[in-house]
């Protein structure tokens, strides 16, 4: 299996297709599509696997060669960056709208690189539509490829023009590790998430601005330490639902819920200047709801240097705020200065060793046993509610199946007592655990 797959970075000016064609090759919908100039500010990448091989795509931001101010200037970089660690690039252009004068400082910035660049001309939906495409034949470039990243047409031929121009090396895509830990960082607007992944990566990956919503997509992101393999998972600000007004901020706090979704564990950032709020607490909900394990960390805890009574005071409010997360891990972290930000890896290494550990039998039915014997079980009409055996039949989160005469009738009190005897006992305080209750069926006829 290769180290790393052929890396092709797709660029070209805001709205002329980049998303589209992304997610048309990948097959996937991981980049948010929308009419709206500007949707994608930070790389997103995702591997085509094919018979051949596997090639890796980068999707960048729309490339404005004229803007000056800081969030145009960041995404600009995220560009270059791709440019740069690319094996190949794809520039598309507007079919529609002919040449304008970014396509051509791109084109003039590309004549100078010694990668393979492939011309496509998108939104050109079928072959009667071609004649669109005589502006680009004056660029003097050596082939042109009419394709529409929304309907399909050219794609088969662009793709096997891909294939050809690289070494692909036979086999599946290169693949995460097993044991990777996939951590979703999330919390409010402005937070610091993003700032808190470019300090744990050591450069900037992902743009960071003070304009609220920056992140859109939820970008996916490897980080090695050590022996240890992480899947950081930067998403979008969650605001409360009342305040979220335009369809591209819905799809992306979607995409930063489906984030959570897919996590071993949230880590939910928060500003320490302002505690922890009704909507933080919402998006620990979802979070447990989920069975996700989960890390609180107060950002910007340099901002709090020197005033210790109102540093004791917001601890003390978020620990009562998350009375029903009492095991939680709660750090103080500043992405600013660096300070404690690699302690948020531990505490999600620990978490994780709960969320994926797998105990015995005999040790499940142990604990039920004594649980039961401590606090008996009410009666159901008249005859007590009996448990006979469990064991544990599954991880991420600890699930146990749990046989029981009459499963309905448990309270959910009684529930909440063998679950909590369950964590303390076998070791699952830092994690989630599901409690699935069956009735045992009699083999008598």
């Amino acid at each position: 299996m290769p180290e790393r797959s052929v890396v092709i970075a797709i660029i070209g000016r805001p709205n002329v297709g980049k998303s589209t064609l992304f997610n048309r090759l990948a097959k996937t919908n991981k980049a948010i599509i929308d009419n709206t100039p500007g949707v994608t500010r930070d790389r997103n990448y995702a591997d085509i696997n094919l018979s051949e091989g596997c090639l890796t795509l980068v999707d960048t931001a729309g490339f404005d060669s004229i803007g000056r101010d800081d969030l145009i200037s960041a995404t600009r970089g995220q560009t270059m960056s791709a440019l740069e660690e690319a094996d190949g690039v794809i520039l598309i252009m507007n079919g529609q709208e002919g040449l304008i004068p970014d396509d051509l400082a791109l084109v003039e910035l590309l004549r100078t690189s010694t990668k393979p660049v492939f011309y496509a001309v998108n939104k050109i939906d079928g072959w009667g539509h071609e004649s669109k495409l005589a502006d680009f034949y004056d660029l003097g470039v050596d082939e042109l490829y009419p394709i529409s990243a929304a309907h399909g047409y050219g794609i088969p031929d662009f793709l096997d023009a891909l294939k050809q121009a690289f070494p692909i090396t036979p086999g599946d895509a290169v693949k995460q590790p097993e044991s990777v830990l996939r951590l979703a960082i999330v919390g409010r607007p402005n937070v610091g998430k993003s700032s808190l992944i470019n300090r744990l990566l050591g450069f900037d990956r992902v743009v960071v601005s003070e304009i609220p919503g920056t992140t859109r997509d939820a970008v996916d992101i490897s980080l090695t330490r050590g022996d240890k393999s992480y899947l950081l998972i930067d998403t979008a600000g969650i605001r409360r639902k009342g305040r979220v007004t335009t369809k591209l901020e819905k799809i992306s706090i979607i995409r930063a819920l489906k984030g959570i979704d897919q996590c071993h564990v949230a880590v939910l950032l928060l500003d320490a200047a302002e505690g922890i709020t009704d909507q933080d607490t919402k998006v620990l909900s979802y979070a447990q709801d989920r069975g996700r394990g989960l890390v609180i960390a107060m950002n910007k805890w340099d901002l709090l240097a020197g005033d210790e009574r109102r540093a004791k005071n917001i601890l003390e409010d978020i620990r009562y705020a998350l009375k029903f997360l009492p095991l939680a891990p709660i750090l103080t972290v500043s992405a600013k200065t660096g300070k404690s930000v690699y302690r948020i890896l531990t505490a999600a290494e620990d978490v994780f060793a709960q969320f994926n550990r797998r105990v015995t039998t005999h040790m499940v039915n142990d604990c039920l046993q004594k649980a039961v014997a401590a606090h008996l079980p009410p009666y159901q009409g008249r005859s007590r509610i009996k448990f006979y055996y469990g064991t544990q039949v599954s991880v991420c989160p600890p699930s146990f199946v749990i046989f029981v005469n009459h499963p309905d009738e448990v309270h959910f009190s009684y529930r909440r007592y063998l679950v909590n005897r369950f964590k303390e006992e076998l070791g699952f305080q830092l994690t989630p655990i599901n409690l699935i209750l069956k009735e045992k069926v009699s083999n008598r006829h």
